[in-house]
């Protein structure tokens, strides 16, 4: 999990080297923070909404960038897809936070990696739209395909750590069912 964190942390830092200013603004709503604050202890939850942010995000990037009458559409484009990526890189680290706790993720995981699926078919749909304009697609190239790998980085790590939950809490519950039946006896 340290692995995904600090991969994700060398892209954020990369990502914001790349767009040429560092990155001030929060792209969460203050709507968005009391929700997450809300639901800071329930992982299928909290998670949920982060996935359900992302998704608004994405939206967003795909929104701006068909509307032609947009100001300034290619910065606008770009704001938005760092917004995604901001998003994305906090649901992973709130996804690692709940399982070093040794929090079961089994049924918080499942819209996770249904998400991550979403969002690269997605990105992939969007780079290929950009590939109408090669100005376009060089100036947005290395955010889209930071986007993209760490989309297909969180999905992996999201899916080995769905099998690794199930082994471990399916060998927790005969453990406990060992344990009752050795107490009732």
């Amino acid at each position: 999990m340290t692995k995904l964190l600090l991969s994700f942390l060398l892209m954020f830092v990369g990502l914001t080297f790349a767009a040429g200013q560092a990155h001030h603004r929060d792209p969460l709503t203050n709507a968005e923070v009391d929700k997450i604050r809300d639901a800071a202890q329930i992982p299928e939850a909290r998670l949920k909404l982060y996935i359900e942010f992302a998704r608004a995000r994405l939206d967003k990037v795909q929104q701006i960038h068909s509307d032609p009458k947009a100001n300034d559409r290619e910065q606008q484009t770009r704001d938005a897809l760092q917004d995604f990526l901001d998003v994305y890189d906090e649901l992973n680290t709130n996804v690692d936070t709940f399982a070093d706790r040794g929090s079961d993720l089994r049924k918080a995981l499942k819209p996770v990696i249904e998400a991550d699926t979403d969002f690269g078919a997605r990105l992939r749909a969007f780079r290929a739209s950009l590939a109408k304009s090669a100005q376009e697609l060089r100036d947005d190239e290395f955010l889209i395909g930071s986007a993209i790998e760490g989309v297909d980085s969180g999905a992996k790590d999201h899916r080995g750590l769905l099998a690794e939950q199930e082994e471990t809490f399916k060998h927790k519950k005969k453990q406990d069912h060992k344990e009752n039946s050795a107490r009732s006896q």
